[in-house]
């Protein structure tokens, strides 16, 4: 199941981090909305004071035109800039283009233009960003000659021309540079959390795939059984009805186990297996869990084991093998993360009442971090679809004492 990531306020991003894909073209948000709207209030503000300063009698920021219709064609070209903002996130490479003579004479349009400068460097490559501002340099060295300031010589303009595009381009790289990094660290996130998923798949059919193989003795001997029982009683139609009568209550035993193995192991099954042709080794039951709690004792681990089962030769063989492989699970566990703790292993049940497994340890306090095991988490994942496949319940984590607890419930029919 793949987790989504929900932002609580996705407007206040810029659309260039609202969308992976590079084909497609990302979708204006509100922060996108109010930035464009800022842009162009102050560029169109920008125009109407550079148009009545170019129209006074003793202008400021230039030299007066010499002809008043030159003051219209810049303010109605400053307005051209102004508006073609609302398509400079699609095209501003194309409109760095166009515009670029326009830097060469028009004052109106110098912030409309700088902003277009700016989403060229933010949005585009390194190079293309440097084409641009070459040609904007190379513009601006006419600029001072064809609109001087007043008081100022021409290199003076000129090197103020050269800082403010280099300003620009400074901010517009250092604003791509992070962009970038988030989204690099995005992609990581997303491919990291892929590979997670991926790990928690391969654990569970890896664990369905044994569990299978496990079963595959336990139905090898209910059926040979049934196949010995029928056969007897086809060549021997004579037989006594004492005999008679235990071959076809052992066929109905063996039958009733075969079909609740069946059930209980049928998901699995569904994948393809491939057993070897060699036997597998028996596989251990809750017979065999003294043996596992001595090789733990042996190997420094203080268990103290608690099985209060009664009628346990009437204990499913699946049901006692999850039990095995649950306690297993946890000694596991108690080794790798809390190293010299003492373990509490609790087995009981009885049969129609289900059977309880629980495994408890002290968290481990002031322990060493060089002394945990780390681990993957797959062995849970292990036994909890063991458990779910059982049609049990799987408990973990600490509890109020804050002991870790391992802790499982099967079922264990009344016959």
């Amino acid at each position: 199941m793949t987790s989504v990531v929900v932002l609580d306020h996705p407007g206040l991003l810029p659309g260039a981090l609202g969308t992976t894909g590079q084909d497609r073209r990302p979708r204006r948000t509100t922060r996108d909305w109010l930035v464009d709207s800022f842009c162009f209030l102050a560029s169109l503000a920008w125009v109407t004071l550079v148009t009545f300063d170019a129209a006074s009698p003793a202008p400021i920021l230039a030299e007066r035109l010499p002809y008043e219709w030159m003051i219209l064609a810049d303010a109605l070209l400053g307005l051209a800039c102004v508006v073609a903002l609302w398509w400079r996130r699609r095209w501003p490479v194309g409109l760095a283009l166009v515009t670029l003579p326009l830097t060469m004479f028009s004052m109106t349009a110098a912030v409309p233009l700088l902003i277009i400068y700016f989403t060229v460097v933010v949005h585009r490559r390194t190079a293309i960003a440097l084409a641009i501002t070459a040609g904007g340099l190379v513009t601006n060295m006419f600029f001072a000659l064809l609109r001087p300031e007043p008081g100022n010589p021409y290199w003076v303009s000129t090197a103020w021309g050269v800082v403010f595009t280099l300003l620009v381009l400074a901010w517009g790289m250092f604003v791509r540079a992070r962009r970038q990094l988030v989204l690099s660290l995005r992609e990581r996130a997303e491919r990291a959390e892929a590979e997670q998923q991926l790990r928690v798949a391969q654990a569970r059919q890896l664990e369905r795939t044994r569990i299978a193989r496990e079963m595959h003795d336990v139905l090898a001997h209910r059926i040979s059984l049934l196949s010995l029982h029928a056969g007897a009683l086809e060549f021997r139609p004579d037989a006594p009805a004492q005999e008679v009568a235990r071959a076809a209550g052992v066929i109905r035993g063996s039958a009733h186990a075969a079909l609740q193995d069946l059930r209980k192991v049928i998901g699995v099954l569904r994948a393809e297996i491939s057993l070897s042709d060699e036997p597998e080794r028996p596989q251990p039951t809750l017979d065999d869990l003294p043996g596992l709690i001595s090789e733990s004792r042996a190997a420094g681990v203080r268990v103290d084991l608690r099985e209060q089962v009664r009628a346990p030769d009437l204990l499913p063989v699946a049901v006692g093998r999850s039990v095995y492989r649950i306690v297993q699970e946890g000694l596991t566990n108690a080794r790798k993360h809390a190293p010299g703790a003492a373990v509490t292993v609790e087995i009981g049940g009885a049969p129609a009442d289900g059977l309880s497994v629980e495994i408890r340890n002290r968290w481990p306090v002031g322990e060493p971090a060089a002394l945990a095991i780390p681990g993957t988490g797959t062995g849970l994942i292990g036994i909890g679809e063991r458990v779910t496949l059982a049609g049990g319940r799987l408990e973990h984590g600490r509890d109020e004492r804050g002991d870790f607890r391992l802790a499982a419930w099967l079922p264990w029919p009344a016959t």
